[in-house]
């Protein structure tokens, strides 16, 4: 009934959106565009045009067919002109309106033009019409791009960074594995880059690293990968490498290139590299052995006088000991009872009330002090541990709600983020029934946040999870919704309860005002939804301010408190409701209570 227009991706205007569906004459009988609905189930909407093209307004399908299931609905309205029935106010734009300002019109008209969308026009000729779901995915999906871009590339050289490098390496070793080919890793370290940071400051040190960064990429093929991955440690990924004696070529190449001074802020510098190598698959068929093995052989080059480069053997020493002894310890740290539970209140704008809290895991190191998850969730994921002590934190945040509530403290929902390993477990929901039984938790009070991204595999298996926890009366929230290359229609199939907007979107948020218009539209589709709506790391005034008038009920951040341990957050929370100080940030709390 409708095809899509031509798909201009150098222009962001509406024309990416349009849909062309044939209009209806101002003059067309209601029954005819009954029939069209109910003969055309793809038609979201109607657009209605007069004897010269001009479009007039859409005919919504849901509020029309609504109108003519009631009784008598078609006697009384059948052979009325459809012009009656048509939204007076629709949104009707040119064609070169840009999608940033097509989301702007739609937010500030209201949430009815949701589903129903917008008319385009060609020098005031109709042209086509899009819907706003399609509006927000292309939104979210440009903001994802530059997500994806800064989780994936140093901001400083513009080289992909470790998780792009560590990506494309596992695929380089699979595709060595298929094919029966050699790849090879240099690990490059650059000598006393410590000296420049130190004696000429670091904004110095920061364009020594642009330099040198041109100067390796030069050096490599089109095909190779050269990543920066942290400091002055860069890597060179060789796909199809026949021998040694290539990456001795390349290593060669490098030493050449460094000979020459670079130019930095009107200094010429002169600055050496140390290198080492390892091979797929002689030296190692696994992505962290390999880097491994080419950082213990630029560590013997170090040894050897710095300026050169070495190719791993196995009589050298690794270094990773670090990330072993951590693992080590992260073993026993569920026995040595060493983790703890910090809470993050969650705040009702209308009222100022704290409605929830989410619970954070922390590891209390008997060597390392406090650390966040940052530190030491993805060894867990890694190990598999994150199973185990998924299932504590339950149990630990059930426990902790019923000891709030023994104190006296008004019951509220906690909620608790579950990862994707955790989730696919074949008795997840028998386990999350068990931990809630034997705390004495009722249900309603326990909330499951589930990433974006488990929803786009398995879903029948997801489905009947999710199913079966909604019946159990536990809620389910999606934890940093917008982050996901994701289609907005499986908010329509899941018994989803709550959406959190991450915090990507809401840093800053007065200085990207593409930021507020995503966060109104992801509002707004929340509310059509009957979905709750938090976002995540509010920290300023300004930020909560706009959050609010985005459409946002409930906010947290640390605009009303950081993470607290139980204790902490259980005395907050008193005074709070001591002196009614609904507003009053976690800072004057600390000034008053805490010593």
């Amino acid at each position: 009934m409708f095809t899509h227009l031509t798909k201009d991706k150098e222009n962001p205007t509406v024309i990416i959106l349009l849909k062309f569906i044939p209009p209806i004459m101002e003059l067309t009988p209601c029954l005819a565009v009954l029939k069209l609905f109910s003969e055309n189930s793809d038609i979201f909407a109607l657009p209605v045009v007069n004897s010269d093209n001009i479009p007039l307004g859409i005919v919504d399908r849901k509020a029309f067919i609504e109108t003519f299931i009631k009784p008598f609905s078609k006697e009384l309205h059948g052979n009325k002109k459809i012009s009656d029935f048509m939204n007076q106010s629709s949104i009707i734009v040119d064609k070169e309106t840009t999608i940033d300002d097509i989301a702007t019109i739609i937010v500030n008209a209201g949430i009815q033009h949701m589903m129903s969308g917008f008319i385009a026009t060609d020098n005031g000729q109709y042209i086509g019409v899009a819907n706003v779901l399609d509006l927000l995915n292309e939104i979210t999906q440009r903001k994802q791009a530059t997500l994806f871009h800064l989780a994936h590339f140093d901001q400083l050289t513009k080289l992909p960074n470790r998780l792009l490098f560590l990506d494309r390496l596992d695929m380089e070793i699979i595709k060595s594995h298929r094919e029966k080919t050699q790849l090879g890793l240099l690990f490059i370290d650059l000598d006393n880059f410590k000296h420049f940071n130190d004696s000429m400051g670091h904004g110095f040190g920061d364009k020594l690293l642009v330099e040198v960064a041109a100067r390796l990429s030069s050096c490599a093929r089109k095909s190779d990968t050269v990543a920066r991955l942290s400091g002055d440690e860069f890597t060179i990924l060789q796909g199809q490498t026949n021998c040694q004696d290539d990456l001795n070529i390349l290593c060669g190449r490098i030493m050449e290139t460094m000979k020459e001074p670079l130019q930095i802020m009107g200094r010429e510098v002169f600055i050496t590299a140390s290198i080492g190598t390892a091979m797929c698959p002689c030296d190692d068929v696994e992505s962290t052995g390999l880097l491994a093995k080419a950082d213990a052989a630029m560590y013997e080059a170090k040894r050897s006088g710095r300026n050169t480069y070495r190719h791993y053997v196995s009589s050298m020493n690794l270094y990773s000991f670090n990330h072993m002894t951590l693992e080590t310890d992260l073993r026993m740290a569920l026995v040595r009872n060493e983790f703890e539970l910090f809470y993050q209140p969650q705040v009702d704008l209308s009222t100022g009330k704290i409605i929830g809290n989410e619970a954070l895991i922390r590891w209390r190191h008997p060597e390392r002090g406090l650390l966040s998850p940052i530190d030491f969730i993805k060894i867990t994921e890694e190990t598999g541990l994150i199973v185990p002590i998924g299932k504590w934190v339950l149990q630990e945040a059930c426990r902790q709600h019923m000891i709030w509530v023994e104190n006296g403290m008004e019951p509220m929902p906690i909620s608790v983020n579950i990862s994707a390993m955790q989730f696919y477990q074949t008795e997840f929901c028998k386990m999350v029934r068990s931990i809630i039984t034997d705390s004495g938790m009722q249900p309603i009070y326990l909330e499951l946040e589930l990433t974006e991204g488990l929803f786009m595999h398995d879903v029948d298996i997801v489905l009947n999870t999710l199913n079966e926890l909604h019946e159990l009366g536990v809620k389910l929230a999606i934890d940093d919704f917008g982050t996901g290359y994701s289609n907005l229609s499986y908010l329509k199939m899941f018994p989803i309860d709550r959406l959190k907007i991450d915090q990507s979107f809401i840093r800053h948020l007065e200085c990207e005002p593409i930021n507020v218009d995503i966060v109104r539209a992801i509002a707004a589709l929340g509310k059509s939804l009957s979905l709750d709506l938090v976002a995540e790391g509010v920290e300023t005034d300004s930020e909560l301010a706009l959050v609010k008038s985005s459409g946002c009920k409930f906010v947290q951040g640390y605009r009303y408190s950081k993470p607290l341990p139980a204790d902490q957050l259980e005395l907050w929370m008193k005074e709070r409701s001591r002196n009614d100080s609904v507003s009053m940030p976690l800072a004057e709390f600390h000034d008053k209570t805490l010593p």
